[in-house]
C-alpha cells in the first residue's frame, strides 16, 4: 500500500514548510509514474487555520488522520502561535501526536514544528535542529532537548527534525532516499528543480553574503567537477575553468554554495558513491575509484565522517530494503 504521508497544520503555519510535503513525496514515483507516497492535511477538529502569509487553510483531515499515518510531519509556525509563547499545544494535538509515536509512526518537523514536538514531549533527551533564529527561545521553553541549531536537519531514527524553510526540502529528500533510494530522490529532485543532496550536518549557513549578481558564476567549474567526480580536481584548475584567480574563487565559490570548493567536492564525491553502492554490484575498491576516492580506505573514512555508516553496510542496507 501507498505509504501514507500526514502533514499537521496548525494556526500561523508557515506555508512553505506545508507545501513542501506534498510537493516532494507526490514527486517520488516508481518506473511507471506510480506515486510512493499519499500526502494529506489535517487540522485539530478539521478545522480552517490561518498561515502566517495571511491565507486560511481549509483541511479535508482532522487529527484522527494521525492514527492511520505512516509518517507524521509536523508543519511550522510563525510568530503568534502559541507554542512559540509558551511552549504549550492543546490536548488534542499532544495526544494525538504521542499515540502516533507509540504505535511506532515516523515523527517529523519542519522549522519551528520541533516546538510542537517538544511540547508534546516527544524530543526529551533527544538531539534536534529547528530555525537558528529560534534557537535561543527553544532552550529556554525545553531546555531538555539537546538543541543544536548549526545543521540542516537531524535524523534520530524514529524522530527527525529539520532547520528552516529550505532545510525541510533536505529532509524530505533524506526521507525518500532511505526509503527507497538515490534514485527515485533524484528524480523527485530533479521533477521539483532543487538539490538532489545536502547532508544533514551541513552548516545552516546563518551568516551568508549574497554574490554579486553581476558577478560571474562558478557554476561552470562546479558542472565540470560533478562530470569529472573520477579525476583529481585541483582548486587552481577549476578557478581557470571560470577565469577567476583561486582567491577569487573560493570567495565566490562559498557565497554560492555555502562550503567550500574542497568539502563541497567531498560531497558529491560521497553522493556518487551512493548511488554506485545503491544500483550496481561494483566492489568497494571500484566504486572508490569511480567516485574520486581512489581507495576503499578513503572511502570508508569519508563515509564515516559524513554519513556514519561504512561502504559495505550502506549496500547491505540499501538491498536488504529492496
Amino acid at each position: 500500500m501507498t505509504h501514507l504521508v500526514a502533514v499537521l497544520a496548525l494556526d500561523e503555519v508557515v506555508g512553505f514548510d506545508l507545501g513542501t510535503p506534498p510537493q516532494i513525496f507526490h514527486a517520488a514515483r516508481d518506473d511507471d509514474g506510480v506515486r510512493y507516497y499519499r500526502v494529506r492535511i489535517c487540522t485539530p477538529g478539521g478545522r480552517p487555520v490561518r498561515s502566517a502569509a495571511e491565507f486560511t487553510v481549509t483541511p479535508d483531515h482532522g487529527l484522527e488522520l494521525l492514527a492511520d499515518a505512516d509518517t507524521v510531519i509536523v508543519a511550522g509556525v510563525h510568530y503568534g502561535a502559541q507554542v512559540l509563547e509558551d511552549g504549550t499545544i492543546g490536548d488534542d494535538v499532544r495526544d494525538a501526536l504521542r499515540a502516533a509515536a507509540a504505535r511506532g509512526a515516523r515523527i517529523m518537523s519542519i522549522c519551528t514544528g520541533a516546538f510542537v514536538l517538544a511540547a508534546a514531549g516527544l524530543l526529551d533527551g533527544r538531539k534536534a535542529t529547528t530555525h537558528w533564529l529560534h534557537a535561543d527561545n527553544f532552550r529556554r521553553l525545553f531546555p531538555h532537548v539537546p538543541l543544536d541549531p548549526d545543521v540542516l536537519f537531524v535524523d534520530d531514527g524514529d524522530v527527525l527534525t529539520s532547520a528552516g524553510v529550505g532545510a525541510g526540502i533536505d529532509l524530505c529528500l533524506h526521507l525518500v532516499r532511505n526509503d527507497h533510494g538515490s534514485e527515485v530522490a533524484n528524480g523527485a529532485a530533479r521533477r521539483c528543480v532543487v538539490p538532489p543532496w545536502r547532508p544533514g550536518g551541513q552548516s545552516q549557513f546563518i551568516v551568508r553574503p549574497v554574490p554579486d549578481v553581476a558577478d560571474a558564476s562558478t557554476a561552470p567549474a562546479r558542472a565540470y567537477a560533478v562530470e569529472h567526480l573520477h579525476e583529481p580536481l585541483e582548486l587552481r584548475a577549476l578557478a581557470e575553468h571560470v577565469r577567476m584567480s583561486v582567491r577569487t574563487f573560493t570567495r565566490r565559490f562559498r557565497e554560492e554554495t555555502g562550503v567550500s570548493p574542497g568539502k563541497w567536492i567531498t560531497q558529491q564525491r560521497v553522493e556518487r558513491a551512493r548511488h554506485l553502492l545503491e544500483t550496481t554490484d561494483l566492489a568497494i575498491d571500484q566504486v572508490a575509484r569511480h567516485s574520486g576516492f581512489g581507495t576503499g580506505a578513503a572511502l570508508r573514512q569519508q563515509m564515516s565522517a559524513l554519513l556514519g555508516v561504512a561502504p559495505s553496510v550502506y549496500r547491505t542496507t540499501f538491498r536488504s530494503a529492496g
